[in-house]
């Protein structure tokens, strides 16, 4: 199939000249691929676990360790998706001689990683270890959805929102049986 910009070019959905190094806080959202309900159910207003849901949510919980200037906040796994915030705050790493002590080298200093890479990096661990345990089909979207987040106020409504998302299943804009589906930014607090 021959390359056709308007059909394969991708249009990006971060902010143009945002370092996504930068500290800060970052609402997440992944769904997996065609939206296919594969973490668990939604009974009584919450969120109901499977095998492949627990996955999910462990190597979540993982981030911080691959990643050590990050810092989890409010994270929910949902039938077919997962919330989160991630905090992201540089660190200071010197590399060490061999001998105990710190060498400069300006190429490696401040390495922040990304919020791609941090995402990249769930996806990749999440897909490899719910793959080896039974579901050999398991794939991600694409692409994920994130919001930076610009102050406290936002920051709170955003954890309300993962908090209470299970008890609005039935108006998830992700949930495929939803029959009048909220808006799609309904955890911004704006009405559209």
């Amino acid at each position: 199939m021959k390359y056709d910009r308007d059909k394969h070019h991708r249009q990006s959905i971060r902010l143009k000249e945002y370092d996504y190094k930068q500290s800060g806080a970052y609402f997440v959202t992944v769904c997996t691929q065609n939206r296919a309900c594969l973490f668990g159910a939604v009974a009584d207003g919450e969120m109901q676990l499977n095998n492949p849901g627990q996955i999910a949510k462990t190597a979540w919980d993982d981030l911080p360790a691959r990643f050590p200037s990050v810092r989890l906040d409010a994270f929910i796994v949902m039938p077919n998706h997962v919330h989160g915030i991630i905090i992201v705050g540089a660190q200071f790493i010197a590399p060490s001689d061999g001998f105990g002590t710190a060498t400069i080298d300006p190429g490696v200093i401040n390495h922040a990683p990304t919020l791609g890479e941090m995402v990249r990096a769930y996806k990749a661990v999440s897909t490899r270890l719910i793959k080896q345990a039974g579901t050999p089909a398991f794939a991600w979207q694409r692409n994920y959805y994130e919001h930076v987040v610009r102050d406290e106020e936002s920051l709170n409504r955003i954890r309300q929102y993962i908090l209470d998302n299970p008890a609005r299943w039935a108006f998830d804009h992700e949930n495929p049986a939803a029959k009048t589906p909220e808006p799609e930014d309904a955890w911004s607090g704006q009405v559209s």
